[in-house]
């Protein structure tokens, strides 16, 4: 087995079961025609498993129900990895996992900052929609989601309480980055960003 075949190998099993990635995570290895010929060995031999054209995963295994299809989140993740996208759950999600919400999406969408698609993957399907607020690459995971889930909640639905309960999700350095994306959101969320800031100081 040459060097680099080794070397993604070993990339793959120190990223364990489950991790879904596509020939762009070796580029840094060899050149893009060394990588997919090793990965098309590796599945070929059932060491990965190929999910879609440029697309595969390294299955979890249970003694039971065998090869495990690998989560939503996952696969969304790498479909957007693919043209270089930012993706984050939908603002309904978002809210979700910030506790400003309790309503729980019926099955899952994601955000990107780049174009809307959906695409069936692995028995799954991943619906990709073009985010209405910029999704910010310089930005904390948590100022994203807050960004998601303001937008999702909409102007009306946001009283001094859902304030409060903003700015006690937000730690100083998520505060810092969403005060900075002020200026590239609609202007009523500004105005929220800053009831927020000013209740997280006050």
């Amino acid at each position: 087995m040459s060097a680099i075949a080794n070397t993604i190998i070993r990339r793959i099993r120190a990223k364990g079961r489950g991790w879904v990635f596509t020939p762009k995570d070796f580029l840094d290895i060899g050149t893009r025609a060394a990588v997919d010929q090793t990965l098309s060995r590796l599945a070929r031999k059932g060491v990965i498993q190929r999910l879609d054209r440029g697309l595969y995963d390294y299955p979890k295994m249970h003694d039971k129900l065998g090869t495990l299809s690998p989560s939503a989140d996952d696969l969304a993740q790498a479909i957007a990895a693919k043209t270089g996208d930012i993706v984050f759950p939908s603002g309904a999600a978002a809210a979700n996992s910030l506790g400003l919400s309790t309503q729980v999406p019926a099955r899952p969408v994601y955000l990107t900052n780049g174009s809307a698609r959906t695409k069936k993957v692995a028995g799954r399907t991943i619906v990709l929609k073009h985010a209405k607020v910029p999704i910010m690459d310089r930005m904390t995971i948590k100022a994203n989601l807050m960004l998601q889930a303001l937008s999702y909640l909409g102007q009306k639905n946001i009283d001094d309480q859902m304030i409060r309960q903003c700015a006690d999700r937000l730690d100083d350095r998520d505060m810092k980055d969403l005060s900075a994306s002020a200026p590239r959101v609609p202007g009523w969320m500004a105005d929220v960003i800053l009831k927020i800031q000013q209740t997280k100081h006050g």
